[in-house]
């Protein structure tokens, strides 16, 4: 399996603990040891031994060990956002005096804040902002760091109406909100200049960068609509979004990244090839598959279908809607309702004055597959001889995505989901997960993905069924599957679902990115709920354990991801046109019709173009339709019974017998090769 540098083999190996004594601060302890704190890449901040991220200047009040953390780990590139946010900020209130704060927390890639400004903000403002912003980074001022009462806060902050009302929050705070209040104690970060005077200050939990001037690359990026606190019921304020990183050239290529990104988007890509759309009729986040696109998904689809045969899985259906009792016992009414679409009362009866006669019920779609999956297990006896039972399903679900994050294929609100769910031994347990591994890396690997690490979703404290013994357990068996990958193993701290902890396959796209892919989660609380039971070789009744796996995630977004990839240059076994003939005169079209019936016969999808373009017009259009193979016919070609092969990277074969490319383009899909096709895969033939 190959793997790829996951987000915690970023992290720098860990330095020696420092000791930093009670009344000094952590810059003290690391200049005495030879920590560089002042260059380039030097510490920005420590972590104690509480795991906390501390100030270098901020006083301790115990002796502690401390770790220093560098600019480039993940810990130190949020500090380097959230930093430059409250930089922007500044700069913001600096030129547009009077402008309400709300939040500015880092996120993947950058960071954000949101504002209330007199007016939008425009493009020549983010310019104006940005220059503000190296005047305040050149300044080196100070991050220094404050405690304060809650209503010393309220006095000090008494124009900003939205921090306000941050500070009654603390614990209770988002993870957003967090980066404000913290979980106990307030504090305030203000910005001093160098006599140490304040120069501007915010509501902030820290830590910060020391000053100012150790923010090395930013660029503000653009600006969107924000509802305060994410609910559509306050008022929208503007947000900036920017991005900041530890060096000019890791900008350069996250911005390089980001420019090859918009290229291949494949919302764009898929209007372009004709692929899929999003009907305003049908509403948002719901797409349709057009014809061409359809071949894609289809091919996706069957591949995936004959693999699972393979693998000793048994193919079931689900509807799409049920009563409300199924989800009220898995649990979803309870933990997930927010997430799902409002009921539809049916069945209700009435008299012909208008009584209620019979009530009606509430029916739902279908957010997750896994309950109706139990029912069929739970449908008859079942024996331990028949475990592991591994079901599978083409399920369609439904999502209710709030509009501002819906987001082409990859974030929609119907999606179909490639759903497993595994019934098993707890003696089988562990070899299911190292099997259901294996089998998901393979399978992505075949679809042209390669690159993998493993993400680890433990318990979420505040939402969770079962025991502190059955989490462990699960736990445990997924940590214990997933190191014996070999793949790089990251945490996730309370990410998991309510009912069970869950790995992820991150996998990287053509262009560096990130993306999650399959999930396994083990479950101890569905078969519990639904009361499933096997009888065992000791004939006694048992409860089975229960695995969840979805493969793609989602075929729409799967799809998406895979455009991406690709740049929608789909490898020739997915592509929905395979070949283009393209004749040099009208005399020659019939001639490659003949050419498309032979590989139409070997199962090869196949135009011929016939109109009245020019031939390199032909050609033009074959290429931005991102056809694998073209086969260019003239006189000479058609009366020696012979093609010239054309191939995306523009390169040309002339001369080849009709028998020959036939099979040339027969055995080049069969094989399913994820790469464009070129001359270079048949120098064998050149050569012969």
């Amino acid at each position: 399996m190959s793997s790829v540098p996951s987000p915690a083999a970023v992290q720098p190996e860990p330095r020696p603990r420092l000791t930093v004594i009670v009344g000094t601060a952590p810059r003290t302890a690391l200049e005495s040891a030879g920590v560089e704190v002042n260059g380039p890449s030097g510490a920005v901040v420590v972590r104690d031994s509480a795991g906390q991220l501390r100030d270098l200047d901020v006083v301790f009040e115990i002796d502690d060990e401390v770790e220093p953390v560098a600019i480039d780990s993940p810990d130190g590139l949020a500090v380097l956002r959230h930093s430059t946010a409250h930089v922007l900020a500044q700069a913001v209130q600096a030129l547009f005096p009077g402008t309400l704060l709300g939040i500015g927390p880092p996120i993947d890639n950058g960071f954000y804040y949101d504002f209330l400004p007199d007016r939008p903000f425009t493009p020549e403002d983010l310019v104006a902002i940005e220059k503000k912003m190296a005047e305040i980074v050149k300044a080196s001022q100070r991050f220094s760091r404050r405690s304060i009462s809650d209503d010393a806060a309220r006095a000090e902050l008494a124009g900003q109406r939205f921090k306000l009302e941050l500070i009654g929050l603390k614990g209770g705070a988002t993870a957003e909100e967090a980066t404000e209040v913290g979980g106990d104690a307030l504090t305030m970060y203000d910005n001093l200049d160098r006599d140490g005077d304040p120069v501007w200050t915010d509501l902030c939990r820290g830590p910060h960068l020391p000053t100012t001037r150790r923010i090395p690359a930013y660029k503000l990026m653009r600006t969107a609509a924000a509802y305060w606190r994410g609910n559509q019921d306050n008022e929208q304020l503007q947000r900036i979004y920017g991005t900041a990183w530890p060096s000019k050239d890791a900008l350069k290529a996250h911005l390089s990244q980001l420019e090859e990104a918009a290229k291949r988007d494949h919302r764009t890509l898929g209007l372009d090839l004709d692929l899929f759309s999003f009907p305003d009729e049908i509403g948002s986040g719901l797409a349709v598959f057009h014809p061409k696109g359809g071949i894609i998904r289809q091919e996706l689809e069957n591949y995936s279908r004959q693999r699972h045969v393979e693998a000793g899985y048994e193919f079931v259906y689900t509807p799409h809607i049920t009563k409300a009792g199924l989800f009220e016992t898995s649990g979803h009414l309870d933990w997930y309702a927010d997430s799902m679409f409002p009921p539809m009362h049916l069945d209700a009866e009435f008299d012909p004055d208008g009584n209620v006669r019979k009530p009606g019920q509430d029916y739902y779609l279908k957010p997750m597959n896994c309950p109706f999956h139990n029912l069929i297990f739970r449908s008859r006896g079942r024996s331990y001889r028949e475990l592991p039972l591994r079901l599978f399903e083409f399920g369609s679900v439904y999502r209710y995505e709030k509009s501002g994050v819906v987001h082409g294929l990859t974030r929609v609100r119907g999606m179909t989901q490639d759903d497993a769910h595994i019934y098993c031994t707890e003696g089988q347990l562990q070899d299911e997960i190292k099997s259901l591994l294996r089998f998901v890396i393979d399978l992505l690997r075949d679809y042209g993905l390669d690159e993998f690490y493993l993400e680890l979703s433990t318990r979420n404290e505040d939402k969770y069924l079962g025991t502190d013994e059955q989490w462990e357990q699960a736990t445990e068996a997924l940590r214990a599957a997933a190191q014996d990958s070999g793949l790089d193993l990251v945490l996730d701290p309370g990410g998991a679902a309510f009912y069970a902890p869950k790995i992820s396959v991150q996998t990287r796209d053509a262009i560096g990115r990130s993306w999650q892919m399959s999930t396994i989660q083990v479950d101890f609380q569905l078969p519990d709920l639904f009361g499933l039971e096997y009888q065992g070789a000791d004939g006694e009744r048992h409860q089975p354990y229960m695995i969840h796996r979805a493969l793609f995630g989602s075929i729409e977004r799967f799809f998406g991801v895979l455009t991406e990839h690709y740049a929608g240059a789909f490898p020739a076994w997915l592509s929905p046109v395979q070949v283009v003939g393209i004749p040099v005169s009208d005399q020659q079209g019939e001639y490659l019709f003949e050419v498309a019936r032979l590989l139409r016969a070997d199962g090869v999808r196949v135009e011929v173009d016939a109109g009245s373009d020019r031939m390199q017009k032909k050609i033009r259009n074959a290429q931005q339709a991102k056809v694998p193979f073209m086969l260019i016919a003239g006189s000479q070609d058609a009366e020696n019974g012979a093609v010239s092969f054309r191939y995306r990277d523009g390169t040309q074969r002339n001369g080849v017998p009709i028998g020959q490319a036939v099979a040339e383009i027969v055995e080049f899909i069969a094989e399913r090769r994820n790469h464009s096709p070129s001359t270079a895969d048949f120098d064998h033939a050149i050569a012969e």
